[in-house]
């Protein structure tokens, strides 16, 4: 520090670079785990390349692979079949998990035993969670056409064989996964409202569901919001439970957007195509 006329001034020296050094380890990480492989999945989606040549005799076809996405039925189909998918999951994780949570948020006896029970589903591996489901939807031997036909009398069904029900078992595959997700989010965010908030409407003579509609869900809809992105997020990258348990199929039937991508990757070996979707 040099004074000059009254005047303080600050000498820039090793102090000021001090921050960025210390940032530099995680951006060197970001860049070389996050954007790099983005630029270069956009520098391959302008090439035909397929595994097993060498990517120097790829011929470029500049956006040719773009113009072919546009037209592609599917890429549509797997894109409308996400769409719905991602609508029906979150929709009912969301109002599965705030319920459970608001049940469970207050010290009744037996709560914290729930909570454990509710959160078992996110321990779970997803390549076991499908192998798991794909074993209780079995025609011959699942758990699930066993009790629906002695409680209910209804025939067995293919499940994964069927389109229709195909695509319903994935979906309450994935809300028994993630449910607890949503649920864990919640209610750590309830437990964290100022209880003198909440007081005072009971005073004031809120009913219990002003206090939900009125009072709690208000205060935590940044969470909410946070748990909705993340959940819109896993959609687009779900893979492992679908290609276990159904393929894809039958036909396009549960094939999302990221199982489509991956088929024409590694099955049909259109690298370069794959990278523009």
């Amino acid at each position: 520090v040099i004074s000059l006329a009254g005047t303080t001034h600050t000498r820039p020296g090793r102090a000021a670079f001090t921050p960025y050094l210390f940032l530099l380890p995680a951006v060197l990480v970001m860049l070389a785990g996050l954007v790099w492989p983005v630029l270069d999945a956009f520098y391959l989606s302008f090439f035909d390349w397929k595994i097993g040549t060498p990517f120097e005799t790829a011929p470029n076809v500049g956006v040719a692979n773009y113009i072919r996405m546009l037209s592609d039925e599917g890429v549509r189909e797997s894109l409308s079949v996400t769409l719905r998918f991602g609508f029906w999951t979150i929709t009912i994780e969301m109002i599965l998990g705030v319920a459970l949570a608001l049940l469970l948020e207050k010290p009744i006896r037996g709560a914290s035993i729930f909570r454990t029970i509710f959160i078992l589903p996110l321990m779970v591996s997803p390549v076991v969670v499908a192998l798991i489901w794909r074993y209780l939807y079995d025609a011959r031997i699942g758990w699930i056409n066993y009790y629906l036909n002695a409680w209910f009398g209804i025939d067995y069904q293919v499940w994964l064989g069927d389109p229709s029900l195909a695509f319903a078992a994935i979906v309450i595959t994935d809300i028994w996964q993630w449910t607890p997700f949503i649920f864990i989010i919640v209610i750590a965010g309830l437990q964290a409202l100022p209880s003198e908030i909440v007081e005072a409407s009971k005073i004031d003579g809120a009913f219990w569901w002003q206090l939900i509609f009125f009072v709690k869900l208000p205060m935590i809809r940044s969470i909410l919001l946070i748990a909705l992105l993340m959940r819109l997020i896993d959609v687009f990258r779900a893979l492992e439970v679908m290609y276990i348990m159904t393929g894809g199929g039958p036909g396009r039937s549960t094939e999302l957007l990221s199982l489509h991508i991956y088929n024409r990757a590694f099955s049909a070996q259109q690298l370069g195509y794959a990278s523009a979707i």
